[in-house]
């Protein structure tokens, strides 16, 4: 006999657009991904305009047709690279320009029943959300979420809501611009947090310092190998993080910054790096107070931040 009080699982379909993959996955409310139902598929620079839209069809069709049959689908949350236009559900991704004020929103909800929610929101907010419901911000209120890998992205938290600003851009620490570097931007900027500290622009400083290397595992494993110039890229990277987060936190006073993302994994010292650039702020104890803290999710994280667009509806503003 079944139980009439049972109640079927609400779901939320998850999509994480990003600047390598694209990914879907089914995430239930309690921030859990369920097993089987994550999909993925490659993005990047070099993909068409429809490629990038395939990619996303891919992935999100085969995420819908694990679709329990006693679940509910309750809306669809997406967490894309930026810039992005919330109000339209457009899209831009630096590092894809062939898109351009980009549809995504519309298109994904193409493949959803009529009346079920779509919400588009900066991968960087999403992540915050993500940290602030069950990862390392859980019980602040004043959060920013970082993501350190091909880009660097990142969201805001005040008061206990979400701060996207009129775009749905505000939270784009990676294109804040950071004293005493002179890497060009792709925004245009110089000195720019991500032409300074993501992965791919790490790498290739350490290159024209002499490093052989090509991938971010690479620099790692010389870093801990104490290989001097690896040393030397991760120190910079990482100072340039602390400064970002030491401006980021006299601007609206944070109380904790929770960073995740592949090239955050580099070594655990880039994070003591980061702290050591914003305890130079002795004579502001306000900002020295921020806790830089590794993330409190697994690699589910960006999908984790996407479903939180939907079972956490109610922290948006």
């Amino acid at each position: 006999m079944t139980d009439s009080t049972t109640q079927s699982p609400s779901l939320a379909l998850a999509v994480d657009l990003g600047g390598t993959k694209v990914e879907a996955a089914l995430v239930t409310d309690q921030g859990v991904v369920l097993p089987g139902t994550r999909h993925r598929s490659p993005t990047g620079p070099g993909r068409t305009s429809d490629e990038l839209q395939a990619a996303v069809d891919e992935v999100v069709t085969a995420t819908l047709a694990t679709l329990p049959a006693d679940a509910t689908l309750i809306g669809v949350g997406i967490g894309s690279a930026g810039p992005v236009d919330e109000v339209n559900g457009l899209v831009s991704p630096l590092n894809m320009p062939v898109w351009r004020d980009y549809p995504l929103r519309d298109r994904v909800a193409q493949h959803v029943p009529a009346g079920v929610p779509v919400t588009l929101r900066m991968d960087g907010l999403a992540i915050t959300l993500a940290e602030h419901w069950v990862g390392a911000a859980q019980g602040s209120d004043h959060v920013m979420g970082m993501i350190v890998s091909t880009g660097v992205g990142g969201g805001l938290i005040l008061h206990g809501r979400t701060v996207s600003g009129p775009t749905g851009n505000a939270g784009h620490i990676g294109h804040v611009e950071c004293g005493g570097f002179d890497d060009p931007c792709a925004c245009g900027g110089t000195g720019c947090l991500e032409a300074v500290a993501s992965g791919p622009k790490t790498v290739a400083w350490a290159q024209r310092q002499g490093f052989t290397g090509t991938t971010g595992e690479e620099l790692a494993a010389a870093y801990a190998a104490g290989d001097e110039v690896a040393v030397a890229a991760v120190q910079r990277s990482g100072r340039a993080l602390g400064q970002a987060i030491a401006a980021a936190t006299s601007l609206v006073d944070l109380e904790v910054v929770a960073i995740g993302g592949g090239f955050s994994h580099v070594s655990p010292d880039l994070f003591e790096y980061a702290r050591q650039a914003v305890a130079e702020r002795a004579e502001f104890p306000f900002v020295t107070k921020v806790r830089i803290v590794p993330t409190g999710l697994s690699q589910d994280g960006p999908l984790i931040g996407a479903a939180a667009l939907v079972h956490r509806a109610d922290v948006l503003r």
